[in-house]
């Protein structure tokens, strides 16, 4: 069988680690997330905590302060972004796979056998979800929905030319409100499988 590659952007509670992680079950193959992370720790050289809060934050001039000008690269954030879609393609060279979110799907688009997904919910289940299953309080998944629902928002504005909104150029928009995490996972495999198999 050919390789076959899905990708996952997702909004903040909607729960698609916790889909995609259940999907590479059912489908018996590997899903890259914070391996990414980790990763590209390694290839930067930096800590796996800084790459977890830049990765998807707007520019900051951070970057700038720890790598001052004539270091040969004119955005470390753009650097970032790199590394990470080297990472990203490395792995599709090998085996399917599943990837959670930065710009997958954008990064894999000229490989064969993709499919694209978006997983979004109603804000009052992903503040449920947040409080219920990811143990924050009201105040602080609030604040989390608003902030990383906007990062992730600007990355893809600054990455993907021609973006405007996360529905666009996407195979497949799922409400994992609707359906849960389990039936989520079971319904994307059911499609991949009449897909690629």
């Amino acid at each position: 069988m050919a390789k076959y590659f899905i990708t996952i952007s997702r909004q903040f509670g909607s729960m698609g680690r916790s889909i995609a992680k259940e999907l590479s079950e059912i489908l018996q193959i590997d899903y890259l997330d914070r391996d990414i992370v980790e990763e590209t720790s390694k290839r930067m050289g930096l800590p796996v905590s800084f790459i977890s809060k830049e990765e998807e934050a707007a520019k900051t001039g951070f970057f700038d302060k720890i790598y001052p000008l004539g270091v040969g690269v004119p955005n470390l954030q753009d650097e970032l972004f790199s590394v990470q879609g080297n990472i990203i393609r490395d792995f599709a060279a090998k085996e399917s796979g599943i990837i959670v979110g930065r710009c997958g799907d954008y990064v894999l688009r000229e490989q064969e056998n993709l499919l694209s997904v978006y997983v979004y919910a109603s804000y009052e289940k992903r503040l449920e979800n947040c409080t219920q299953i990811l143990g924050m309080d009201e105040r602080t998944a609030k604040r989390m929905i608003r902030e990383v629902d906007t990062a992730r928002e600007n990355y893809h504005k600054t990455y993907i030319p021609g973006y405007m909104t996360p529905f666009d150029h996407r195979d497949l928009c799922i409400d994992s409100g609707r359906f849960g995490i389990k039936k989520t996972a079971e319904y994307l495999a059911e499609i991949a499988k009449k897909e690629f198999f």
